[in-house]
């Protein structure tokens, strides 16, 4: 069992404050990714629960015990490096009976889960070749059944995937997510690509500036984002946001067309979210909606986007079909899904519930 608490969590370097104060809370056998823009402070929060570093106030639980100063080694967790971290004078079988025997574990437990790690990873092969002769996706294979032999109460991944190509990033992500089914431990994944945190976490922690935006679930953070900032990282494309007048039950653009998507919030001003799958386009300019201009379509054989910018130079997305094309420069009319659209203040960012 590994659940962990984050009380009041700060880290500073010099004067600089990178981490103001993280509460959250991991339950046992949960997946969470942390996700941000870069600086964000996700991979210092992440080496602060290893210990590698100190933390500058707050506390660190892990199952009700305070693990402020208790050292790395004894605290139960293995960490996967961005940089995979091998011992290249080593094979594969002595990078990961390294840290085992550094446990004190005896030879024949040491190569039971070597060959239980090995299995689960399908490095079985690749056993006596040293890092050097190994793929960059081997390499990090390695590197996890190396923290896998450990056998730690909670894994840490920092950006595991970065250093992989498209291809290799997908077939890892897909041994990650099979590895963390069959050993059912607590992971925690660090990660700036949004698509990764979508398909593997149960919840996902999205950062910024060295605070906590939003927890939830994938498809929470999705389906209703807690302010714009988490609306327009999560998602790909990107949710486009236009500033709106409220008058008359319909929301107005500055620049002239309006939209009616139901109830609206006591305000006068605020910020309309629309993702691609919200709005369509019409062919013929001057109809219901407000008016775009095609800049360039992404066809992507089962479906394409298509971006147009408005009249306020908003480049706006949207999802159709592939064989619902539109050439550039071409005026279109944009007309809104009623129940799709997200709705912002336009002071400080927080969803507005209608």
């Amino acid at each position: 069992m590994a659940q962990l608490s984050l009380r009041g969590i700060k880290k500073s370097f010099r004067n600089v404050d990178v981490l103001h104060g993280i509460d959250l809370e991991i339950g046992d056998r949960e997946f969470v990714v942390f996700v941000g823009p870069s600086g964000c402070g996700k991979s210092t929060l992440l080496r602060l629960i290893a210990g590698l570093d100190p933390m500058s106030g707050g506390d660190f639980l892990l199952n009700g015990k305070r693990m402020n100063d208790v050292p790395p080694s004894r605290r139960g967790i293995a960490m996967v490096f961005q940089s995979y971290a091998l011992y290249p004078h080593m094979d594969v079988y002595e990078n990961m009976a390294f840290g085992a025997r550094l446990m004190g574990l005896d030879k024949a437990e040491v190569e039971a889960r070597i060959a239980e790690a090995a299995r689960m990873l399908r490095l079985e092969p690749l056993l006596l070749r040293k890092p050097r002769e190994l793929s960059g996706g081997q390499r990090q294979r390695v590197a996890i059944g190396r923290a896998l032999v450990r056998k730690p109460q909670v894994f840490l991944l920092d950006e595991p995937l970065s250093n992989l190509d498209a291809a290799l990033r997908s077939d890892v992500r897909l041994e990650i997510a099979r590895l963390h089914r069959q050993i059912g431990g607590t992971m925690i994944y660090v990660t700036h690509d949004q698509v990764e945190a979508m398909t593997l976490a149960d919840k996902i922690v999205v950062m910024n500036a060295g605070r906590i935006e939003q927890v939830g679930s994938p498809r929470d953070l999705y389906e209703t984002p807690a302010n714009t900032f988490v609306a327009t990282f999560i998602g790909s494309p990107r949710m486009t946001l236009v500033d709106v007048k409220c008058e008359g039950g319909r929301l107005v653009l500055p620049e002239g067309g309006s939209v009616h998507v139901g109830a609206l919030p006591q305000v006068s001003e605020l910020k309309l979210g629309l993702r691609s799958d919200a709005v369509k386009l019409d062919r013929e300019a001057g109809g219901e909606g407000f008016a775009g201009q095609v800049v360039y379509t992404e066809y992507l054989g089962d479906n394409a986007y298509v971006y147009v910018r408005l009249a306020d130079g908003t480049l706006l997305a949207a999802r159709t079909g592939p064989d619902d094309l539109f050439e550039p420069d071409h005026m279109v009319t944009v007309s809104v899904e009623p129940g799709s659209v997200h709705l912002f203040s336009a002071e400080d960012g927080r969803r507005l519930v209608p």
